[in-house]
């Protein structure tokens, strides 16, 4: 099934999968059998491949973005309000799907009339009009981007925010777009000064599309994310057909994985990137290793980027390809040279990984601080279950379990061996980060999920069609003609389609909460989409202005603050990160927020002297805070310039809360109010001014 030879090149027969099988002729024996070229008439040349790739990236990327600005400009009503978005979004499946399965149909019509099975031997050139060639590769290709809109951007039309809203996990992932549209340096999301931990490259080239729609970064969010994901669903339709020579098998894998993704991931689209590639890199793993250059360069550019998108994936995809060699190495070829081009493509997408792992790495090797790392400090529900799609009541959970067949059934292909040991990797992660929990820290085992039904929904497609193509012919080689065979591909392609349509269909209702959460969060604009009264961040386009009247530049002002959306939707600095899940570790969480504590609790008593106070704000070893954002309210009594007469603690104190790590606990983060004393702000000769702006405090450095 996978055509390991290059175009034009002599074929060869196997009884795996391989472009070319030795089939027999209907109504025969084994001695009339026939080298028949099943599975790759619509093989690239490697100029194509690439050709390919761009167009499918360039049209996908246009095609969604024309979308998302038609979109934009309807009325339609909110998700969770009115059952119209839901309507308009199956229709746009149907239309989708029912297209190309049409298509796909045709296209398989023709290569069943040059079948050298009904041309008594003969293999004929398959003839197509150039407009249909032309319709059909279009089609294809950019199929999951229209996907991709049809479950993601009508159902969002209405709303400024992606999925999820500014909630959770989406507050710093916000933060750093903002952070990267703000200033086109790569640098960390949150701290001054300091270089980026999270891989930034995704959120780098949503910057430069906000400054090209001249957006601000939290509203580039969405569209962003759902470009990139129609972006990478459309390159894997030629990377595919590149790999199996056929379109409307590599269309089919593009579509599933597209829809699996837009279930499993769509609120880390670049997570969801890297995911979607790792079928195709397993798959390409046996040319990697057999010294193909054009494979082995395609297998660096993927490592490399990838590490700088999403680092718990590139690992796991790492670490597969390099068991898979090892397998081959020691147990099937016996012989040294794979892993040499092992070396070359691990050093080399390493190489590209530096570009921003780099300054990171260099700060910590030349001794620099840390503290507060706590990524893997996350266990949910999940996290405590392996992953069975094949148990799943859905279309997916039937097609991973005919993917597990056909792993079975062809595990001797050099392909198909790959793919199955990479599942192997990837539920002994899953089963190794449940064990690490008696260390005190997971592998994060449960994100992995999303790998590992990718991995079998795409052999599930390459089983249909490795079905269609070879299993019915070699069970009832006498039984088959050209019209029972053009029956059996029909009945095929039309129950493939329903369960397509069936799934897809369902994914907007899937995302319903995550939908809902776009609409009922207050946006950057103070507004919600739902047009129901928003919520405190109204305020925050009021504190913007008021911080800069005083001349603050966002990019140069560090404020402390727990209102996390506040720098999700303004590019200022943090003088503490959201969490210490997602804190740089050169930024010390932990004693940032043992500081914090002290000058809160002593602005009572040791610092209750205001000039002694900003003594300890100026004294730490971080750049200390110019701005105070924190719940409470200014005494009426209060001077507007500072010195006014309010006793110590009067009303309660202002308040900010404090993030803590308390895993193992779920939820692992526990968030304690500690009290700033009013006086240190408002008492004579403190070098502050105050202003209330709704129900908050901000304090400002005057000095």
């Amino acid at each position: 099934m996978m055509n390991s030879s290059e175009p034009h090149g002599e074929p060869h027969s196997t009884t795996g999968t391989t472009g070319t099988q030795l089939l027999p002729t209907p109504g025969g024996h084994d001695d009339t059998a026939v080298e028949v070229n099943v599975f790759s008439p619509d093989q690239m040349t490697r100029g194509r491949t690439i050709l390919a790739i761009i167009l499918a990236a360039v049209g996908a990327f246009a095609l969604t973005l024309v979308a998302w600005l038609v979109l934009r400009q309807t009325s339609l009503p909110a998700f969770g309000a009115s059952m119209v978005t839901r309507a308009l979004a199956s229709a746009g499946i149907v239309l989708v799907l029912v297209v190309v399965g049409l298509l796909m149909w045709w296209w398989i019509h023709d290569e069943h009339k040059a079948d050298p099975r009904w041309n008594n031997g003969t293999q004929l050139e398959i003839t197509r009009p150039a407009w249909r060639e032309f319709l059909t590769h279009a089609v294809a290709y950019l199929s999951p981007a229209a996907l991709v809109v049809a479950v993601l951007a009508i159902p969002l039309s209405a709303t400024r925010l992606h999925l999820d809203g500014i909630s959770v996990d989406q507050g710093f992932r916000t933060q750093y777009l903002t952070r990267l549209a703000d200033d086109i340096a790569i640098s960390d999301m949150n701290y001054a000064d300091m270089p980026t931990y999270y891989p930034p490259l995704w959120f780098w080239f949503g910057g430069r599309l906000a400054n090209l729609l001249d957006m601000p970064g939290w509203e580039v969010f969405q569209p962003w994310a759902i470009i990139s994901l129609a972006v990478g669903g459309a390159v894997l339709v030629p990377v595919w057909q590149r790999l199996v020579g056929s379109l409307p098998v590599a269309t089919g894998i593009a579509l599933v994985s597209t829809c699996v993704v837009l279930v499993m991931s769509p609120d880390e689209p670049y997570a969801a990137l890297v995911a979607l590639g790792m079928p195709a890199l397993v798959a390409l793993t046996p040319r990697i290793l057999r010294g193909d250059w054009f494979a082995l360069i395609g297998g660096i550019l993927f490592l490399g980027f990838s590490a700088t998108f999403y680092t718990l994936f590139t690992a796991v995809i790492a670490l597969s390809v390099v068991v898979v060699t090892a397998v081959t190495v020691v147990v099937m070829r016996r012989e040294w040279k794979p892993l040499v081009w092992l070396a070359v493509l691990g050093f080399s997408s390493i190489g590209i990984a530096l570009i921003t792992w780099g300054p990171f790495l260099l700060a910590s090797l030349q001794g620099a601080e840390q503290s507060g790392d706590t990524a893997m400090h996350y266990l949910p529900y999940d996290g405590t279950l392996i992953p069975l799609p094949i148990l799943a009541s859905s279309t997916l959970g039937l097609l991973s379990l005919i993917g597990l067949i056909f792993l079975v059934v062809r595990g001797r292909d050099p392909v198909v061996r790959a793919m199955w040991i990479s599942l192997i990797v990837l539920y002994g992660w899953i089963v190794a980060s449940m064990l690490f929990t008696v260390l005190g820290n997971t592998l994060l085992g449960f994100r992995l999920d999303t790998l590992v039904v990718l991995m079998m929904t795409t052999a599930g497609v390459l089983g249909i069609a490795d079905f269609r193509l070879a299993g019915i012919y070699l069970l009832y080689p006498e039984r088959i003609t050209p019209r029972v065979a053009r029956g059996v591909t029909t009945i095929l392609i039309t129950v493939v389609l329903a369960g397509g349509l069936q799934y897809a269909q369902s994914i907007p209702e899937r995302n319903a909460h995550a939908i809902d959460l776009a609409y009922t969060d207050t946006d950057g604009y103070g507004e919600r989409a739902d047009l129901y009264p928003p919520d405190s961040a109204r305020w925050y386009r009021e504190i913007d202005s008021h911080l800069q009247d005083q001349g603050f530049i966002p990019s140069e002002t560090i404020v402390l603050t727990d209102e996390l959306n506040f720098m999700s939707y303004h590019p200022y600095r943090g003088f503490q990160a959201f969490t210490s899940h997602y804190a740089n570790p050169l930024g010390e969480f932990g004693k940032r927020n043992e500081a914090i504590e002290q000058w809160a609790v002593e602005s009572w008593n040791e610092l209750s002297d205001p000039a002694d106070f900003a003594a300890a704000i100026d004294a730490v070893e971080w750049a200390g805070p110019d701005v105070f954002i924190m719940r409470g309210t200014v005494p009426e009594d209060a001077d507007a310039e500072g010195g006014g007469d309010t006793a110590p603690g009067g009303v309660g104190g202002w308040k900010y809360d404090l993030a803590e790590d308390i895993y193992p606990n779920n939820p692992n983060v526990r968030f304690r109010g500690v009290y700033f004393n009013p006086e240190v702000f408002l008492g004579a000769g403190a070098p502050w001014e105050v202003e209330q702006i709704g129900p908050f405090v901000v304090v400002t450095r005057d000095e």
